[in-house]
């Protein structure tokens, strides 16, 4: 077939879906929110080059792949070239490949270095074709991309970005030493600075630690995105009292509590701008920080920041706030406090267009705010408290809009699992269970093509979401729900847990011990992570549209890209150009899967070109 979606059926439009707006609380010195004007501009997103890469899939196959770019021209194919052991380039496909942006090299000789390159074909007219990935000689059978880093502490994270603006994602990674670090890396391992966390980092308490200390509990204080849309990334940092930059500049503070914003060149480590954390609650110490970043107007970068600290013993101050680097300042947008409002907060934060308008609201697992730091509404009034997990994207292809579904921790009204409409915080189903239970996992994904949509799962059976049809009652049967992989190529969803990729197979469950394996990581030498169970990083960020997984070796001196080894027929651009996926990839937290902001799964639609521009262009 050409492509996928002669097969399928035509996709249900989406339904623009308006919330009620909370009480505004922004900054008076803040700008006015983005008008509707500016709402309707293309959002700025990575100039990405192909992504090419390359396994040994088998004893005599090599498995290449490469992005589909979210604006590349519709029915636009490829040629696919070979360079064995540094000689000429040769066409390994007969016919413009127009499906799957992926091919299986049967001829190549193995004993010597491969390198491949793809070059697009539109309209029959062959483009420039990208830069080459060369899979070395004798090379092992894996589904896996090696790439150094100096000797160093362990490596409990690790972000994504194009800091050199060659079109390839490089890697920052944390050291969780005392004191802590972070390291850049370009693409292939070339080292290109530190970052010292300095004093203010050495106590790791995952509450009330040091003002300077990232990556503890659920906090992490870093992220990495090109927020001056220059078509190169920067850091994020919360930095304190005695951090060294990677140009070798000491931060200051006027004491140990104080705290500041870091944006760093991606390139250098060096600050290019700085700006004062909020001091609202510092008579109660620092704020721990959880960052991410989204199009808050639906035009232009921000950077989104969580910060928390304890009252005592008791409960928690919490401030969100908005910030915009313009290549030259650090500017607050807006910051809103939580105060006496009932609104719960969890381990992870999203940033995602919950109404379809093109701009971004930030979601936590009991309310959401508007992009202008408004209150847009609480699940609180329907009984939600604090939780571990929540997801959103669109779980009910057949109902307009995006939906959400969390779990909950000590619930006092037994509420165990709850399942809404992302836009208003509509409820449209809810699980309770006599007594008080901590539900410390829960999953959305397609992994039932017998039914409609997604399925939701935690530990009381795996239910049809749009049917709330419990399909699986039986819980030792149902996969265990901790986090979602795309990895075969086919469009329902695997399992990665605890360094295992699995595939449920519903029309014959084991228990979750026994699923079907596709691959144990540790059989080439990886190490969980955060938590003791996941992988510094996931996401879409080599080949086609199918997710990496990264972990480190047991000496943190290399990175271990698990990349797929699968090849498929099905074809969609990079899921690194859809919004809310690319979104996703900056938050951290209790790590938890990337959504779409589109259904996939069985029977899915082809989905909608995004409205995005290409930065630096």
């Amino acid at each position: 077939m050409a492509t996928l979606w002669t097969a399928l059926a035509a996709g249900t439009a989406l339904v623009v879906v308006f919330g009620t707006l909370g009480n505004a609380s922004p900054d008076p010195a803040d700008p006015a929110p983005a008008d509707a004007a500016a709402a309707q501009a293309a959002r700025p997103m990575e100039n990405l080059g192909r992504g090419v890469v390359a396994v040994r899939s088998s004893d005599t196959e090599v498995l290449v792949s490469w992005r589909l770019l979210g604006l590349d021209p519709e029915g636009i194919g490829f040629h696919v070239y070979r360079s064995t052991g540094g000689g000429d380039w040769t066409r390994i496909n007969d016919e413009v490949l127009t499906g799957g942006t992926n091919i299986v090299d049967s001829t190549a000789d193995l004993g010597q270095d491969n390198a491949y390159r793809v070059a697009p074909v539109v309209e029959g007219d062959e483009q420039e074709p990208s830069e080459a990935f060369t899979l070395t000689a004798d090379h092992a059978e894996e589904p896996v991309v090696r790439v150094p880093l100096r000797p160093g502490g362990e490596v409990k994270f690790t972000w994504v970005g194009d800091l050199d603006g060659d079109g390839e994602y490089d890697y920052v990674i944390d050291r969780q030493g005392t004191p802590q670090a972070l390291e850049a890396y370009t693409g292939d391992g070339e080292f290109l600075w530190e970052v010292d966390m300095g004093p203010n980092s050495e106590d790791q308490n995952n509450i009330e630690g040091g003002s300077a200390t990232i990556n503890v509990g659920h906090n992490d204080g870093v992220t990495v995105q090109d927020l001056d849309s220059d078509g190169r990334a920067e850091v994020a940092v919360r930095v304190a009292d005695g951090v060294t930059f990677g140009d070798g500049s000491v931060h200051e503070e006027v004491d140990d509590v104080h705290q500041s914003i870091a944006i760093l060149d991606g390139e250098t480590g060096a600050p290019r701008a700085t700006a004062p954390v909020p001091d609202d609650y510092i008579d109660d110490g620092p704020l721990y920080a959880r960052f991410g970043v989204g199009h808050l107007d639906g035009s232009t970068p921000s950077l989104v920041s969580y910060l928390k600290n304890r009252i005592g013993d008791g409960a928690f101050n919490l401030v969100i706030a908005a910030w915009r680097f313009d290549g030259e300042e650090l500017t607050q947008q807006w910051k809103w406090l939580r105060e006496d409002q009932d609104a719960p907060d969890g381990h992870n934060t999203r940033v995602i267009d919950v109404d379809g308008d093109g701009r971004d609201e930030v979601a936590e697992i009991g309310f959401v705010l508007n992009g202008d730091g408004t209150l847009r509404y609480s699940l609180a009034e329907h009984g939600v408290v604090h939780g571990d997990r929540f997801h959103i994207t669109d779980i009910d292809p057949d109902r307009p809009g995006l939906e959400g579904y969390g779990v909950q921790q000590d619930n006092p009204s037994g509420l165990r699992e709850y399942y809404y409409d992302a836009a208003t915080g509509e409820m449209i189903w809810q699980h309770v269970q006599d007594g008080v239970s901590d539900v410390g996992r829960g999953l959305a994904g397609d992994v039932d093509p017998r039914f409609p949509g997604m399925e939701v799962w935690s530990f009381s059976g795996l239910h049809n979401a749009a049917t709330d049809e419990l399909t699986e009652p039986d819980t030792e049967l149902a996969p265990w729900p901790q986090s979602t992989i795309q990895w075969d190529g086919d469009l329902t969803t695997e399992l990665l847990n605890d360094g295992k990729i699995e595939q449920w197979d519903p029309e014959n469950p084991t228990p979750s011990g026994s699923l079907p394996r596709l691959l144990s990581t540790w059989s080439h030498g990886a190490v969980n992570a955060s938590q003791d169970i996941n992988p510094t990083f996931y996401g879409d960020i080599l080949g086609d549209w199918r997710e990496e997984a990264v972990y480190t070796n047991a000496d943190h001196d290399e990175l271990i890209i698990f990349t797929t080894d699968h090849p498929t027929d099905t074809r969609l651009y990079t899921p690194a150009h859809n919004p809310a996926y690319r979104n996703a990839m900056t938050f951290k937290g209790y790590m938890q899967p990337h959504y779409l902001d589109y259904f996939i799964g069985d029977g899915m639609a082809e989905p909608a070109r995004p409205d995005i521009t290409y930065a630096g262009t």
